[in-house]
Protein backbone atom coordinates (compact mmCIF):
# COMPACT_ATOMS: atom_id res chain seq x y z
CA UNK A 1 0.00 0.00 0.00
CA UNK A 2 1.21 3.67 -1.25
CA UNK A 3 2.16 5.81 1.72
CA UNK A 4 0.50 9.25 1.90
CA UNK A 5 3.97 10.43 3.12
CA UNK A 6 5.70 9.73 -0.18
CA UNK A 7 2.81 11.06 -2.36
CA UNK A 8 2.93 14.75 -0.78
CA UNK A 9 6.68 14.12 -1.10
CA UNK A 10 6.48 13.27 -5.19
CA UNK A 11 3.93 16.39 -5.65
CA UNK A 12 5.79 18.87 -3.83
CA UNK A 13 4.14 19.54 -1.10
CA UNK A 14 6.47 18.91 1.86
CA UNK A 15 8.76 21.86 2.61
CA UNK A 16 9.94 20.80 6.23
CA UNK A 17 8.78 17.95 8.98
CA UNK A 18 10.28 17.52 12.90
CA UNK A 19 11.27 13.92 12.44
CA UNK A 20 10.91 12.84 8.78
CA UNK A 21 11.07 9.25 9.26
CA UNK A 22 8.91 9.13 12.30
CA UNK A 23 6.45 10.26 10.24
CA UNK A 24 6.86 8.62 7.48
CA UNK A 25 6.65 5.20 9.47
CA UNK A 26 3.55 6.59 11.52
CA UNK A 27 1.74 7.43 8.11
CA UNK A 28 2.13 3.76 7.17
CA UNK A 29 1.12 1.94 10.24
CA UNK A 30 -1.44 4.04 11.86
CA UNK A 31 -4.43 5.80 10.76
CA UNK A 32 -4.08 9.29 11.89
CA UNK A 33 -5.71 12.03 13.19
CA UNK A 34 -3.83 15.43 11.81
CA UNK A 35 -5.43 19.05 12.19
CA UNK A 36 -4.70 21.95 9.88
CA UNK A 37 -5.66 25.51 11.19
CA UNK A 38 -7.41 28.50 9.21
CA UNK A 39 -7.88 31.69 10.67
CA UNK A 40 -11.19 33.45 9.40
CA UNK A 41 -9.60 37.01 8.82
CA UNK A 42 -11.58 37.48 5.51
CA UNK A 43 -15.22 36.38 3.76
CA UNK A 44 -13.62 33.46 1.89
CA UNK A 45 -10.63 31.44 1.81
CA UNK A 46 -8.08 32.19 -1.21
CA UNK A 47 -5.66 29.85 -3.53
CA UNK A 48 -3.19 29.87 -0.49
CA UNK A 49 -5.56 27.63 1.48
CA UNK A 50 -6.48 25.49 -1.21
CA UNK A 51 -3.12 24.13 -1.19
CA UNK A 52 -3.83 23.27 1.97
CA UNK A 53 -6.89 21.38 1.44
CA UNK A 54 -5.69 20.08 -1.30
CA UNK A 55 -3.21 18.14 1.20
CA UNK A 56 -5.73 17.50 3.76
CA UNK A 57 -7.65 15.98 0.54
CA UNK A 58 -4.92 13.44 0.15
CA UNK A 59 -4.39 12.29 3.71
CA UNK A 60 -8.16 11.84 4.07
CA UNK A 61 -7.99 9.44 0.86
CA UNK A 62 -5.20 7.47 2.37
CA UNK A 63 -7.52 7.09 5.55
CA UNK A 64 -6.53 9.51 7.89
CA UNK A 65 -8.37 11.78 9.82
CA UNK A 66 -8.08 15.48 9.33
CA UNK A 67 -9.43 17.88 12.03
CA UNK A 68 -10.00 22.03 10.32
CA UNK A 69 -9.87 23.70 13.39
CA UNK A 70 -11.20 27.70 12.46
CA UNK A 71 -9.79 30.16 14.25
CA UNK A 72 -12.41 32.10 16.05
CA UNK A 73 -10.11 32.87 18.87
CA UNK A 74 -6.63 33.09 17.08
CA UNK A 75 -7.92 35.31 14.71
CA UNK A 76 -8.60 37.76 17.66
CA UNK A 77 -5.17 38.03 18.10
CA UNK A 78 -4.26 38.13 14.72
CA UNK A 79 -1.04 35.66 13.11
CA UNK A 80 2.31 37.97 12.83
CA UNK A 81 3.53 35.49 9.93
CA UNK A 82 4.47 36.91 6.96
CA UNK A 83 3.43 40.32 7.93
CA UNK A 84 5.19 43.49 7.81
CA UNK A 85 2.74 45.23 9.73
CA UNK A 86 -0.31 44.21 12.92
CA UNK A 87 -3.18 42.85 10.89
CA UNK A 88 -6.84 44.41 11.56
CA UNK A 89 -8.36 43.58 14.28
CA UNK A 90 -12.30 42.12 13.74
CA UNK A 91 -15.70 42.11 15.45
CA UNK A 92 -16.48 38.95 17.38
CA UNK A 93 -19.14 38.85 14.35
CA UNK A 94 -17.13 39.35 11.58
CA UNK A 95 -15.14 36.63 12.66
CA UNK A 96 -18.20 34.13 12.82
CA UNK A 97 -19.59 35.42 9.93
CA UNK A 98 -16.15 34.71 8.08
CA UNK A 99 -15.83 31.12 9.70
CA UNK A 100 -19.49 30.38 8.12
CA UNK A 101 -18.05 31.38 4.83
CA UNK A 102 -15.01 28.97 5.40
CA UNK A 103 -17.29 26.02 6.54
CA UNK A 104 -18.96 26.00 3.10
CA UNK A 105 -15.98 26.22 1.09
CA UNK A 106 -14.17 23.50 3.25
CA UNK A 107 -16.70 21.05 2.64
CA UNK A 108 -16.42 20.62 -1.61
CA UNK A 109 -12.55 19.68 -0.99
CA UNK A 110 -12.97 17.61 2.74
CA UNK A 111 -15.58 14.51 3.24
CA UNK A 112 -17.39 15.72 6.81
CA UNK A 113 -19.81 13.33 6.84
CA UNK A 114 -20.10 10.20 9.23
CA UNK A 115 -16.78 11.25 11.32
CA UNK A 116 -14.29 11.37 8.54
CA UNK A 117 -13.43 14.37 9.59
CA UNK A 118 -13.63 16.99 12.15
CA UNK A 119 -14.20 20.88 12.25
CA UNK A 120 -13.57 23.00 15.40
CA UNK A 121 -13.68 25.93 15.91
CA UNK A 122 -10.72 27.54 18.78
CA UNK A 123 -12.80 30.23 20.37
CA UNK A 124 -14.79 27.47 22.13
CA UNK A 125 -11.49 26.88 24.41
CA UNK A 126 -9.33 29.49 24.20
CA UNK A 127 -11.47 33.02 24.59
CA UNK A 128 -12.50 31.72 27.84
CA UNK A 129 -9.24 31.07 29.19
CA UNK A 130 -7.94 32.21 32.63
CA UNK A 131 -5.39 34.67 32.00
CA UNK A 132 -2.78 33.42 34.29
CA UNK A 133 -3.83 29.75 35.04
CA UNK A 134 -2.69 30.25 31.00
CA UNK A 135 0.72 31.91 31.36
CA UNK A 136 1.20 29.33 34.39
CA UNK A 137 -0.08 25.94 32.57
CA UNK A 138 1.69 27.22 28.87
CA UNK A 139 3.68 29.89 29.43
CA UNK A 140 6.29 28.86 31.40
CA UNK A 141 7.21 26.56 28.82
CA UNK A 142 8.04 29.21 26.27
CA UNK A 143 11.88 31.04 26.07
CA UNK A 144 11.52 34.72 24.74
CA UNK A 145 14.86 34.18 23.88
CA UNK A 146 13.82 31.65 21.36
CA UNK A 147 10.75 33.03 20.10
CA UNK A 148 12.65 36.15 19.53
CA UNK A 149 14.91 34.06 16.70
CA UNK A 150 11.51 32.62 14.93
CA UNK A 151 11.21 34.44 11.36
CA UNK A 152 7.81 35.65 12.21
CA UNK A 153 8.86 37.76 15.11
CA UNK A 154 12.39 38.49 13.55
CA UNK A 155 11.52 39.93 10.33
CA UNK A 156 9.07 42.74 12.67
CA UNK A 157 11.67 43.03 15.59
CA UNK A 158 12.31 46.60 13.43
CA UNK A 159 9.47 47.82 12.54
CA UNK A 160 8.08 46.89 16.15
CA UNK A 161 6.16 43.92 17.45
CA UNK A 162 2.79 44.42 19.77
CA UNK A 163 2.16 42.38 22.93
CA UNK A 164 -1.33 40.97 21.90
CA UNK A 165 0.68 39.31 18.78
CA UNK A 166 3.41 37.78 20.87
CA UNK A 167 0.77 35.96 22.54
CA UNK A 168 -0.05 33.98 18.74
CA UNK A 169 2.28 31.17 18.93
CA UNK A 170 1.41 30.20 22.46
CA UNK A 171 -2.63 29.89 21.62
CA UNK A 172 -1.97 27.97 18.36
CA UNK A 173 0.44 25.89 20.23
CA UNK A 174 -2.04 25.38 22.98
CA UNK A 175 -4.72 24.30 20.05
CA UNK A 176 -2.28 21.59 19.32
CA UNK A 177 -2.19 20.53 23.25
CA UNK A 178 -6.04 20.86 23.56
CA UNK A 179 -6.56 18.62 20.22
CA UNK A 180 -4.08 15.90 21.42
CA UNK A 181 -6.13 15.73 24.52
CA UNK A 182 -9.47 15.52 22.98
CA UNK A 183 -9.12 13.53 19.98
CA UNK A 184 -5.26 12.22 20.01
CA UNK A 185 -4.36 14.53 17.49
CA UNK A 186 -0.63 13.72 17.23
CA UNK A 187 0.58 15.80 13.78
CA UNK A 188 -0.20 19.71 12.21
CA UNK A 189 0.12 20.71 9.11
CA UNK A 190 0.37 23.87 7.89
CA UNK A 191 2.38 26.65 5.30
CA UNK A 192 5.95 26.94 5.62
CA UNK A 193 5.46 30.39 7.44
CA UNK A 194 3.59 28.05 10.47
CA UNK A 195 6.87 26.64 11.07
CA UNK A 196 7.92 27.99 14.68
CA UNK A 197 4.21 28.01 15.57
CA UNK A 198 4.02 24.50 14.57
CA UNK A 199 7.50 23.44 16.65
CA UNK A 200 5.47 25.44 19.61
CA UNK A 201 3.00 23.22 19.65
CA UNK A 202 4.77 19.76 19.18
CA UNK A 203 7.39 20.57 21.96
CA UNK A 204 4.27 22.18 24.72
CA UNK A 205 3.08 18.69 23.94
CA UNK A 206 6.30 16.90 25.10
CA UNK A 207 6.70 18.69 27.77
CA UNK A 208 3.28 18.57 29.27
CA UNK A 209 2.50 15.07 28.30
CA UNK A 210 5.61 13.49 28.09
CA UNK A 211 4.54 12.01 24.39
CA UNK A 212 5.43 12.84 20.86
CA UNK A 213 4.12 15.05 18.18
CA UNK A 214 5.17 15.62 14.67
CA UNK A 215 4.70 18.86 12.51
CA UNK A 216 5.19 18.89 8.86
CA UNK A 217 4.90 22.08 6.71
CA UNK A 218 4.17 22.74 2.95
CA UNK A 219 5.88 25.08 0.35
CA UNK A 220 3.96 27.64 -0.37
CA UNK A 221 2.23 28.40 -3.69
CA UNK A 222 4.83 30.77 -5.44
CA UNK A 223 5.51 31.61 -9.16
CA UNK A 224 8.91 30.28 -10.52
CA UNK A 225 10.08 33.55 -9.68
CA UNK A 226 9.63 33.26 -6.05
CA UNK A 227 6.47 35.37 -5.76
CA UNK A 228 3.08 34.63 -4.44
CA UNK A 229 1.12 33.10 -6.48
CA UNK A 230 -2.69 34.42 -6.57
CA UNK A 231 -2.13 37.85 -6.56
CA UNK A 232 -4.00 40.12 -9.63
CA UNK A 233 -3.88 43.82 -10.47
CA UNK A 234 -7.56 43.64 -9.01
CA UNK A 235 -6.56 41.54 -5.72
CA UNK A 236 -6.51 38.08 -4.20
CA UNK A 237 -7.89 35.06 -6.40
CA UNK A 238 -10.54 33.86 -4.07
CA UNK A 239 -12.55 30.55 -4.10
CA UNK A 240 -15.68 32.20 -3.40
CA UNK A 241 -17.54 32.89 -6.79
CA UNK A 242 -19.08 36.17 -5.90
CA UNK A 243 -15.45 37.40 -5.26
CA UNK A 244 -13.99 35.89 -8.16
CA UNK A 245 -16.17 34.80 -10.50
CA UNK A 246 -15.68 31.10 -11.93
CA UNK A 247 -14.54 32.69 -15.67
CA UNK A 248 -11.87 35.12 -13.75
CA UNK A 249 -10.73 31.89 -11.99
CA UNK A 250 -10.22 29.85 -14.97
CA UNK A 251 -8.54 32.51 -17.10
CA UNK A 252 -6.07 32.62 -14.09
CA UNK A 253 -4.73 29.16 -14.03
CA UNK A 254 -4.58 29.05 -17.83
CA UNK A 255 -2.45 32.37 -18.28
CA UNK A 256 0.09 31.05 -15.23
CA UNK A 257 3.89 31.29 -16.76
CA UNK A 258 4.90 28.41 -18.48
CA UNK A 259 7.48 27.59 -16.21
CA UNK A 260 4.68 27.00 -13.13
CA UNK A 261 2.14 24.30 -15.05
CA UNK A 262 3.87 21.37 -13.85
CA UNK A 263 3.97 22.68 -9.98
CA UNK A 264 0.03 23.68 -10.10
CA UNK A 265 -0.88 20.49 -11.62
CA UNK A 266 0.95 18.47 -8.75
CA UNK A 267 -0.22 21.09 -6.29
CA UNK A 268 -3.47 21.89 -7.64
CA UNK A 269 -5.14 18.58 -9.37
CA UNK A 270 -5.77 15.28 -8.81
CA UNK A 271 -4.10 14.11 -11.80
CA UNK A 272 -2.18 11.18 -12.15
CA UNK A 273 1.74 11.94 -12.04
CA UNK A 274 1.77 10.06 -15.52
CA UNK A 275 -0.44 12.32 -16.81
CA UNK A 276 1.12 15.56 -15.31
CA UNK A 277 4.41 13.91 -16.13
CA UNK A 278 2.97 13.97 -20.05
CA UNK A 279 1.78 17.20 -20.14
CA UNK A 280 4.80 18.78 -18.48
CA UNK A 281 6.69 18.14 -21.54
CA UNK A 282 4.52 20.15 -24.07
CA UNK A 283 6.67 22.57 -25.17
CA UNK A 284 5.92 26.46 -26.65
CA UNK A 285 2.89 26.98 -28.27
CA UNK A 286 1.27 22.98 -26.99
CA UNK A 287 2.52 24.23 -23.77
CA UNK A 288 -1.36 26.01 -23.80
CA UNK A 289 -3.30 22.34 -24.05
CA UNK A 290 -1.33 22.15 -20.30
CA UNK A 291 -2.62 24.90 -19.42
CA UNK A 292 -6.12 24.34 -20.54
CA UNK A 293 -6.13 20.71 -18.57
CA UNK A 294 -4.62 23.09 -15.33
CA UNK A 295 -7.56 25.20 -15.28
CA UNK A 296 -10.17 23.23 -16.49
CA UNK A 297 -9.30 20.82 -13.13
CA UNK A 298 -8.96 23.16 -10.52
CA UNK A 299 -11.90 25.60 -11.48
CA UNK A 300 -13.74 22.06 -11.84
CA UNK A 301 -12.54 21.17 -8.14
CA UNK A 302 -13.85 24.58 -6.41
CA UNK A 303 -16.89 25.36 -8.82
CA UNK A 304 -17.65 22.15 -10.10
CA UNK A 305 -17.55 19.94 -13.53
CA UNK A 306 -20.50 22.90 -14.73
CA UNK A 307 -19.03 26.27 -14.00
CA UNK A 308 -15.60 24.80 -15.17
CA UNK A 309 -16.94 23.39 -18.27
CA UNK A 310 -19.28 27.21 -18.92
CA UNK A 311 -15.65 28.87 -18.25
CA UNK A 312 -13.95 26.62 -20.56
CA UNK A 313 -16.30 27.48 -23.31
CA UNK A 314 -16.35 30.91 -22.86
CA UNK A 315 -13.04 31.52 -23.07
CA UNK A 316 -12.57 28.98 -25.98
CA UNK A 317 -15.41 31.04 -27.71
CA UNK A 318 -13.70 34.53 -27.40
CA UNK A 319 -10.33 33.32 -28.42
CA UNK A 320 -10.79 30.79 -30.94
CA UNK A 321 -14.21 31.25 -32.24
CA UNK A 322 -13.93 35.42 -31.63
CA UNK A 323 -17.71 35.40 -30.64
CA UNK A 324 -19.37 36.66 -27.14
CA UNK A 325 -20.28 33.91 -24.66
CA UNK A 326 -22.75 34.18 -21.46
CA UNK A 327 -20.61 32.67 -19.28
CA UNK A 328 -18.29 36.08 -19.05
CA UNK A 329 -18.57 37.97 -16.11
CA UNK A 330 -21.43 40.41 -16.25
CA UNK A 331 -22.10 43.57 -14.04
CA UNK A 332 -25.67 45.00 -14.31
CA UNK A 333 -25.09 49.16 -13.34
CA UNK A 334 -27.55 50.33 -10.73
CA UNK A 335 -28.17 53.29 -12.23
CA UNK A 336 -29.71 53.88 -15.78
CA UNK A 337 -26.36 55.26 -18.02
CA UNK A 338 -27.81 59.09 -18.87
CA UNK A 339 -27.74 60.35 -22.36
CA UNK A 340 -24.79 62.57 -21.32
CA UNK A 341 -22.69 59.29 -21.06
CA UNK A 342 -19.86 58.56 -18.65
CA UNK A 343 -16.01 58.76 -18.28
CA UNK A 344 -14.70 55.32 -19.36
CA UNK A 345 -12.35 55.07 -16.59
CA UNK A 346 -14.92 56.36 -14.06
CA UNK A 347 -17.38 53.72 -15.28
CA UNK A 348 -14.60 50.88 -15.05
CA UNK A 349 -13.42 52.12 -11.30
CA UNK A 350 -17.42 52.06 -10.06
CA UNK A 351 -18.02 48.59 -11.24
CA UNK A 352 -14.88 47.38 -9.90
CA UNK A 353 -13.38 46.18 -13.09
CA UNK A 354 -10.07 48.03 -12.23
CA UNK A 355 -9.37 48.90 -8.68
CA UNK A 356 -8.27 52.24 -9.01
CA UNK A 357 -8.30 55.17 -11.82
CA UNK A 358 -4.95 55.15 -11.98
CA UNK A 359 -4.96 51.55 -13.22
CA UNK A 360 -7.53 52.85 -15.66
CA UNK A 361 -4.73 55.28 -17.32
CA UNK A 362 -2.18 53.32 -17.29
CA UNK A 363 -4.19 50.67 -19.38
CA UNK A 364 -5.14 53.33 -21.80
CA UNK A 365 -1.68 54.73 -21.98
CA UNK A 366 -0.26 50.92 -22.99
CA UNK A 367 -3.17 50.54 -25.35
CA UNK A 368 -4.60 47.83 -23.39
CA UNK A 369 -8.24 48.98 -23.05
CA UNK A 370 -11.08 47.95 -25.11
CA UNK A 371 -14.55 48.74 -25.44
CA UNK A 372 -16.65 46.44 -28.01
CA UNK A 373 -13.11 45.76 -29.47
CA UNK A 374 -12.09 48.97 -29.87
CA UNK A 375 -9.09 50.33 -28.39
CA UNK A 376 -9.82 53.21 -26.02
CA UNK A 377 -7.14 55.71 -26.49
CA UNK A 378 -8.37 58.96 -24.79
CA UNK A 379 -8.56 59.31 -21.04
CA UNK A 380 -11.52 61.42 -21.19
CA UNK A 381 -13.85 58.69 -23.53
CA UNK A 382 -17.12 58.90 -23.09
CA UNK A 383 -19.60 55.66 -23.10
CA UNK A 384 -22.82 56.56 -23.97
CA UNK A 385 -26.13 54.53 -24.16
CA UNK A 386 -25.73 53.73 -27.42
CA UNK A 387 -22.43 52.01 -26.89
CA UNK A 388 -24.48 49.14 -25.14
CA UNK A 389 -25.11 46.32 -28.00
CA UNK A 390 -28.31 44.77 -27.36
CA UNK A 391 -27.94 46.45 -23.43
CA UNK A 392 -24.29 45.26 -23.03
CA UNK A 393 -21.18 46.41 -23.02
CA UNK A 394 -18.39 44.44 -23.55
CA UNK A 395 -14.46 45.36 -21.93
CA UNK A 396 -11.62 44.13 -22.77
CA UNK A 397 -8.56 44.84 -20.23
CA UNK A 398 -5.34 43.43 -22.22
CA UNK A 399 -5.42 40.28 -23.96
CA UNK A 400 -7.78 38.22 -22.23
CA UNK A 401 -9.70 39.57 -19.34
CA UNK A 402 -13.28 40.10 -20.75
CA UNK A 403 -16.17 41.64 -18.68
CA UNK A 404 -19.57 42.20 -19.56
CA UNK A 405 -21.69 46.03 -18.69
CA UNK A 406 -25.48 45.62 -18.57
CA UNK A 407 -27.06 48.80 -18.89
CA UNK A 408 -30.73 49.04 -17.18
Amino acid sequence: MSNVFDTLKERGFIAQTTHEEEIHDLLAKEKVTFYVGFDPTADSLHIGHFLQLMAMSHMQKAGHRPIAILGGGTAMVGDPSGRSDMRQMLTREQIAANAECFKKQMSGLVDFSEGKALMEDNSDWLLNLKYVDFLREVGVHFSVNRMLTAECFKSRMEKGLTFIEFNYMLMQSYDFLVLFRKHNCRLQLGGDDQWANILGGADLIRRVEGKAAYGMTFNLLTTSEGKKMGKTQSGAIWLDAGKTPPYDFYQYWRNVDDSDVEKCLKLLTFLPMGQIRELSLLKDSRINEAKKVLAFEVTKLIHGEAEAIKARDAAESLFEKNTDSDSIPCITLNDHLSTDGINIIDLLHSTGIIPSKGEGRRLISQGGLYVNDIRIVDFDHLVNPDDFKEGCLLIRKGKKSFHKIVNK
